[in-house]
């Protein structure tokens, strides 16, 4: 409990005492000084639990926001007070503050699921200045700084680690406790916690656009994309509450014209009960609680969504469409064949194909760069490297020492107008070919083909089991789409299980085919990919998921749900929690709108009391709460119960 909290739940006993000390006074000592006395401890009782509301609806009066549950509750409790009813006023102000009270704690706790995983943010960062370490504010670090970080301590910033060893517990990013380890040279990522050895890092990265940053602000700004359900209630709020305040005055006013003016202290006692019973807080606090909580759900398993919005479009998903590399698959390429032709040698091949591939960021260029390393033990010289090209989706040319190299896909080889031998195999082929120079139109002259590698890339061990997960909820259609050749998208279509698949596309292709889906889909179409090069894609579909690659940048900013540890799994989880997050904002919209109907309507007839008013509204509110803070539970096990949920 916060202080405020503890305070509040400290008020509310104490009133609760003087409200039953009135109670008491007014039976057992009865007369003036029984009715004095119990005025006065109702008086101390309503301050104590009252005064802050009525402040609070005069403010509300002042800025011209009148019309909220401040208003109503001062307008009925002070209304019931006016009339004599001294201890329902105070019954209900006190019950309401209960509901209250309730209602910080939930959404305390909701917050806490959240905070809890992204307490990201390190308090200080010991940096090396002037042969000195001085400890500082992550902010005050510049690029460039080394900064020093020992077994226990988070890491403050992004960098490279540049001495020392270590194994760094990710569980903020990921929600896997499982430790990375990290050695020269290898990235760290701000929010991590290291684990072992003391390391020293060159920051890489302003805190401003460090991992925890970015995940700090996505997840703050989350509560602000509110879902369909969440708009639905606040409209509904803002013209609910002016008919039912207006038809509160109707109530008191109108009936004693019919019934006698001396029954106009009853009516007036009516319209106010009905002002209580029509408050609202139920549907206002109950719905966006219960998506706040299902957010929470999701980010304690790594799962970033980033609003409502999403997490109501995620429980309608019914067709998911994957890239391959870096999402079915790991994306770690690695060279396993390299095939030369008749005119080269292996060594050359490779050589000519690293230096070409030298300036990529490609994986598979840097699995050459890779293997380039392993044989002969160190970077392609590039001194003699110049005019480099790269084509999306196709490869590179360069210059190299007087001749044209081209390092790509069939497609390149096609357009260059040489012939190459593709071998049958399940990994991705690359070709080499040179040509002397170019002709006056440009075409190439004396173009020879150089030989091929082929370069494999493993499926993720947890991709079928994600494609199976998503058919059990429901999900009637799974596609892939590459840029790689048929027969390895075949293969890996095979392994993981997916109903379609289409190869050979360039990024181009992948928005066309994303188009064509969406115009034939009829729920809500995903597509998932590594977030780098998939951004057009990603923005495109109606739920952008990105594979962070432990808070990949790229895939923060296009992605509208971020999975940070890159496990294809999880979709089906964040599905599940968004299932059954919409049917908990269901049940308590159906069971708030069912109860408040039936009481007012014996509220209209006179046939509902003041206690029964509290009911109706704090009542209400409550249970309406614990069901909500059962979306912090994350996905249910229930298949069936979870797509019966959409």
């Amino acid at each position: 409990m916060t202080r405020k909290q503890k305070r509040s739940l400290y008020k509310i006993i104490a009133a609760a005492v003087l409200y039953i000390a009135g109670l008491l006074a007014e039976h057992l000592a009865g007369g003036t000084i029984g009715f004095v006395t119990s005025l006065i401890f109702f008086a101390a009782a309503y301050i104590l639990v009252g005064l802050e509301v009525l402040i609070d609806a005069v403010k509300g009066i002042l800025r011209g926001e009148w019309l909220d549950e401040n208003f109503l509750m001062a307008i009925a409790t002070v209304g019931a007070v006016l009339i004599g009813q001294y201890d329902e006023g105070v019954a209900v102000m006190l019950f309401y503050q209960v509901g209250e009270l309730f209602q910080s704690c939930a959404v305390s706790r909701s917050r806490e699921s959240i905070t809890a995983l992204m307490d990201l943010r390190a308090d200080y960062a010991d940096v090396e200045r002037d042969g000195q370490v001085v400890r500082l504010d992550p902010e005050d670090v510049e690029v460039g700084e080394i900064i020093v970080v020992r077994p226990g301590e988070k890491l403050p910033l992004d960098g490279v680690i540049i001495e020392g060893a270590t194994s760094v517990n990710t569980a903020a990013l990921t929600g896997e406790s499982l430790p990375r380890v990290l050695r020269e040279g290898d990235e760290v990522l701000s929010g991590c916690v290291n684990g072992e050895g003391l390391i020293r890092v060159r920051v890489t990265k302003p805190f401003g656009e460090s991992t925890a940053a970015k995940i700090l602000e996505l997840v703050e700004n989350s509560s602000a994309r509110k879902s369909r359900s969440e708009a639905f209630i606040t409209k509904f709020a803002r013209v609910y509450t002016p008919l039912v305040v207006l038809a509160a005055a109707l109530i008191a006013v109108i009936p004693p014209f019919f019934t006698g003016f001396d029954t106009f202290p009853k009516w007036i006692f009516q319209g106010l009960t009905f002002l209580v019973i029509s408050c609202p807080c139920a549907l206002v606090i109950s719905v966006p609680l219960a998506f706040f909580g299902g957010i929470g759900a999701a980010s304690r398993q790594g799962i970033l969504v980033k609003g409502g919005n999403y997490l109501e479009a995620l429980a309608g998903l019914e067709t998911v469409v994957f890239d391959k590399t870096g999402t079915l698959t790991k994306g770690s390429f690695r060279v396993e064949q390299v095939r030369p032709s008749e005119t080269c040698d292996a060594d050359t091949l490779l050589r000519l194909a690293a230096k070409c591939e030298a300036a990529s960021s490609h994986p598979i260029a840097r699995s050459i760069l890779d293997e380039h390393r392993a044989r002969f033990g160190g970077e392609p010289d590039v001194s003699d490297v110049s005019h480099v090209t790269e084509m999306a989706g196709g490869g590179v040319t360069c210059m190299i020492g007087g001749e044209t190299v081209a390092v790509g896909g069939r497609r390149l080889m096609k357009s260059l107008g040489i012939d190459c031998e593709t071998p049958a195999s399940a990994g991705t082929v690359v070709h080499a070919a040179s040509t002397d120079g170019q002709s006056a139109d440009g075409t190439p002259t004396r173009s020879r083909w150089l030989g091929c590698m082929v370069i494999a890339d493993e499926v993720k061990p947890t991709s079928a089991d994600a494609i199976s997960r998503l058919r059990k909820l429901g999900v009637k259609r799974t596609v892939m789409l590459t840029g790689d050749a048929k027969p390895v998208a075949a293969a890996v279509a095979e392994s993981v299980g997916v109903d379609e698949y289409e190869a050979e596309l360039l990024p181009a292709g992948k928005v066309d085919a994303v188009e064509r889906l969406l115009e034939n889909k009829k729920g809500t179409l995903a597509f998932v990919g590594d977030g780098l090069n998939d951004a057009p894609v990603l923005s495109r579909a109606d739920v952008g998921i990105a594979m962070g690659g432990i808070g990949s940048d790229a895939a923060i900013e296009a992605a509208d749900v971020v999975l940070m540890d890159d496990d294809p799994s999880k979709i089906a989880s964040a599905v599940s929690i968004a299932r059954r997050t919409i049917l908990i904002s269901k049940q308590n919209i159906i069971f708030a709108l069912t109860i408040k109907a039936l009481i007012l309507l014996m509220g209209l007839f006179g046939h509902a009391n003041m206690w029964l008013a509290v009911f109706a509204d704090v009542g209400v509110s409550v249970i309406a709460i614990l069901n909500a803070m059962r979306c912090l539970k994350g996905e249910t096990r229930f298949y069936d119960l979870a797509s019966r949920g959409r």
